[in-house]
């Protein structure tokens, strides 16, 4: 039988087949060969009752580390612009490692009810990203957060104490998933999931509650090149072949499309200063590599 695994937890993984859920073990080639199955994955399985054996993981799309998720058609990074407010930077890393690996990120700005998040909204809007704004309090903005799911398999992501949990119980009633309240020394909220479970969303939609953002990022960076991330920024794509230089890596260099761009208001300097910082963080895991 084929299915999708929905929760891995103590070496089990719970498979969705044919509206049940099965409980399996990973055969034993699997840690021969050193891969392990992720939530999300696609999988054949022997069942027996309600158990069963994986024996086969398809051929995945695409897969992240942080959150350990597999075959994800979009990435929901949830921000905020009140306590605590999300630094855009964390978008625009993320943004680049969907964009590197096939997936579509949606930027969903929660706590609209206090803080509308208008700066964040025409960033991304201009600069091509779904955008979504909610409120987890009255449920405004739902509906369209879950029309722009519809169809996928997505994962929810961001900043602890932006309401990830608070917007999957309004999304999924019952899930009952707790939430903790923000930390005014800290100004930020404590992570509240423990580990990665899809849930339905409707028959053909699943969202994932993950595991707190913490180093979500760091190590899918490590896999970027600097000369490749100029493409993982899309609103760069136009200019290409406009620019003096072929190289251009559209820094410094006179001559440059997206700098002029940039200048023009064409660009969000926001997401150009973000570019920026990374292509100078990228360059300098390159240097400690080739060391």
């Amino acid at each position: 039988m084929d299915g999708v695994i929905i929760k891995a937890l103590s070496g089990f993984y719970y498979v969705s087949s044919g509206g049940n859920t099965y409980e399996c073990r990973a055969r034993g080639k699997f840690r021969i060969d050193g891969t392990s199955p992720l939530v999300g994955d696609k999988v054949s399985f022997v069942p027996e009752r309600s158990k069963g054996v994986i024996e086969k993981v398809y051929d995945r799309k695409n897969f992240f580390i942080r959150p350990a998720v597999a075959n994800l058609d979009a990435l929901v990074f949830v921000a905020a612009n009140t306590t605590p407010v999300t630094d855009p930077f964390l978008i625009d890393r993320v943004s680049v490692i969907c964009k590197a690996c096939s997936c579509e990120l949606i930027v969903c700005i929660n706590k609209t009810d206090i803080d509308p998040g208008d700066e964040l909204f025409n960033t991304y809007s201009h600069s091509g990203f779904t955008v979504v704004r909610t409120s987890a309090s009255d449920g405004t903005g739902l509906l369209e957060l879950k029309d722009a799911l519809h169809g996928k398999l997505c994962a929810f992501t961001g900043n602890s104490g932006v309401g990830k949990s608070s917007l999957l119980n309004m999304l999924c009633p019952g899930l009952s998933i707790p939430v903790a309240e923000i930390s005014e020394k800290l100004g930020r909220g404590k992570h509240t999931t423990r580990h990665v479970e899809l849930f339905p969303l409707d028959e053909v939609s699943f969202i994932a509650d993950t595991p707190g953002f913490a180093s979500f990022d760091i190590e899918m960076m490590q896999h970027i090149e600097k000369d490749n991330l100029k493409h993982l920024f899309g609103e760069f794509t136009r200019y290409e072949g406009h620019c003096r230089f072929n190289d251009c890596a559209h820094l410094k260099e006179p001559g440059c499309a997206v700098t002029a761009a940039v200048a023009n208001g064409d660009i969000c300097i926001g997401r150009y200063r973000s570019y920026e910082r990374l292509y100078e963080l990228v360059s300098q895991d390159e240097t400690r590599k080739y060391k």
